[in-house]
């Protein structure tokens, strides 16, 4: 076990990457910048797109990754290992089933690897989706 020396919290790998304040206050800005540096550009392209497409929702930390919502929580993001994690539910998934049929999904989540461009425009379509439809499972 490896104990971060500024915060003291254990972690099964040396030096992992993390939050360091209190995990409840942590905003989308700490989330983002606690991740690898290389993929710190593409997280903040994909907030700049989900904010763009849902200029009205808030934008806060829920499940530990950032989450967009309006009355519910219409999408969320994170940072994987290989990939950039995106979860707009099932019903989205199904919706979207045709275009997203280069990537891996599974029910309510969709993976988008980082070694092939990442997909802005339909990110945006799918968070776009979820407020119009009021699909919110």
């Amino acid at each position: 076990m490896w104990k971060c020396p500024k915060c003291g919290r254990e972690f099964k790998n040396e030096n992992q990457r993390h939050f360091c304040g209190d995990p409840s206050k942590m905003t989308v800005d700490d989330y983002i910048n606690s991740q690898p540096e290389e993929i710190v550009p593409i997280l903040n392209k994909v907030r700049e797109t989900i904010r763009k497409a849902l200029p009205d929702a808030e934008e806060k930390i829920s499940y530990g990754m950032p989450t967009y919502k309006e009355k519910h929580n219409l999408i969320h993001f994170a940072a994987q290992k290989k990939h950039l994690g995106l979860y707009p539910g099932e019903k989205a998934v199904e919706h979207f089933e045709d275009r997203l049929s280069d990537y891996k999904t599974s029910k309510g989540a969709v993976q988008f690897p980082y070694n092939k461009e990442i997909p802005y425009e339909l990110i945006a379509e799918i968070a776009k989706w979820r407020k119009e439809t009021g699909n919110h499972a």
